[in-house]
């Protein structure tokens, strides 16, 4: 029987720190990224950025807009745009069931995360109502509570 090798598991290109602050995620999907080979390259140094991204259903399919790629460092062509719409990877099903829960009022699709699985480059979606200045405040009380409490038991063992 043959030795397989531990994985590490999912290799995170870039992260949205905002989107969990400014938003309350209800669930989360896993979509795959439609990418030319140098903006998979540039992802793998970690030249992407997620801070202004957003996505949505453009006559039936899925798209991430404003999702920043920086050109490959030894890319000789200069023909990256750093900002274009890229093509998310979903099962037709999937895209049904999104529909029909973007059409709730206040709902929206949200880039959390890209990562690596294997060889293929993946986008972490949240389904997501947006935060009011209140909320925010809230959330940050509730988080440095909890904190406190981890604090706390941790010095009593």
């Amino acid at each position: 029987m043959a030795r397989r090798k531990p994985t590490d598991g999912p290799k995170v290109a870039c992260v949205n720190r905002r989107a969990r602050h400014d938003y309350t995620i209800d669930a989360t999907i896993e979509a795959g990224l439609s990418l030319t080979g140098g903006e998979v390259k540039a992802l793998r140094e970690g030249r992407g950025n997620l801070t202004d991204a957003f996505a949505r259903i453009d006559r039936g399919r899925p798209v991430v807009l404003d999702f920043e790629i920086q050109p490959y460092s030894k890319d000789q062509t200069g023909h990256t745009v750093p900002r274009r719409p890229r093509a998310l990877l979903l099962h037709r099903a999937e895209i049904r069931k999104l529909v029909m829960r973007l059409r709730e009022p206040g709902n929206t699709l949200v880039p959390l995360r890209v990562y690596f699985k294997g060889p293929w480059a993946k986008i972490e979606l949240g389904l997501a109502k947006g935060r009011r200045k209140q909320d925010k405040r809230q959330a940050l009380r509730e988080r440095e509570h909890e904190r406190e409490i981890s604090r706390e038991s941790r010095r009593r063992h």
